[in-house]
């Protein structure tokens, strides 16, 4: 971060961290905020500089770039990127989500960036594979699982246009202010691909894990003009979006703490071993 920051003139005394999970932010003087990819994510953080430039063009709220810097920055094989700071916010609301959503779908694809194909799949089997903690049959299953939704994939049933998805559109990438805006968040997972993607995210909030009530989703439903759980494809997407879930529990699983617990107790929820959905017991990762 130093060393990125100070190629491009940025003030980096004083930085400050603020949260070490995918990505390391850390915020700087003069309301910047840094953010150090994993290793290997250089194309993704440019995408999402170009994407956040975009979306400020296109008026969609969204956090914005520091202008006038030529980013990412590459520092052994971290690429890091700056971002201005917002003021105060807390997570939006599901209301909140499904009006940037329908703002973001309802934009023309820009053949200019270049955006690809959703990636549904990505990093699964890197996570599998790292999770020290998952004994031999288990990690078999997992591989198994995500073996079959890929052939399932390939025939993911028709519905709604593609267009430019977020990727990853739950209520903590939508940044809330005091005075009632919302922006969109971590936009290096947008893609072009089924806006489906992007609204089942909140739908297994309630029909998986409870985490919002019916009126909640009937609410979400509204606000977008749609409701993806009558889609003959939402239960496949319901399945993928949970195993990444759980594979994302399994990542940062060490033994003997709460998130192995989380990370075995989602791994029997999907594996059918306690009972139908909705489950009790999904929590937030520590």
């Amino acid at each position: 971060m130093r060393t990125a920051g100070t190629a491009v003139g940025l003030d980096v005394d004083h930085a400050e961290p603020i949260q070490v999970s995918e990505n390391a932010i850390y915020r700087l003087p003069g309301s910047v905020v840094a953010r150090v990819s994993r290793p290997g994510q250089l194309e993704a953080a440019r995408r999402e500089v170009n994407v956040a430039r975009w979306l400020q063009q296109s008026g969609v709220p969204a956090v914005q770039v520091v202008p006038d810097v030529d980013q990412p920055v590459e520092v052994a094989g971290h690429a890091t990127t700056f971002w201005r700071e917002l003021p105060p916010h807390h997570h939006g609301t599901p209301t909140q989500v499904a009006a940037l959503l329908k703002q973001l779908h309802f934009l023309p694809i820009p053949a200019e960036l270049n955006l690809g194909k959703i990636a549904p799949f990505v990093r699964l089997e890197e996570r599998i594979a790292a999770a020290e903690w998952l004994n031999d049959p288990d990690r078999h299953w997992l591989r198994e699982h995500l073996a079959d939704l890929r052939q399932r994939w390939e025939s993911l049933p028709d519905g709604l246009s593609w267009c430019v998805v977020h990727g990853d559109a739950w209520i903590g990438n939508v940044a809330a202010m005091e005075d009632g805006e919302a922006v969109l968040l971590d936009l290096e997972r947008t893609s072009v691909g089924p806006p489906e993607w992007d609204l089942v995210h909140t739908a297994i909030k309630h029909s998986s894990f409870r985490w919002i009530t019916a009126e909640q989703y009937a609410e979400f439903c509204e606000v977008y003009g749609h409701d993806v759980a009558t889609w003959e494809g939402f239960e496949l997407l319901r399945d993928i979006r949970e195993l990444r879930m759980t594979t994302m529990a399994a990542q940062v699983a060490t033994s003997g703490t709460a998130n192995e617990k989380q990370a075995h107790h989602r791994l029997a929820c999907i594996r059918g071993e306690l009972g139908p959905r909705p489950w009790a017991g999904w929590k937030a990762l520590g």
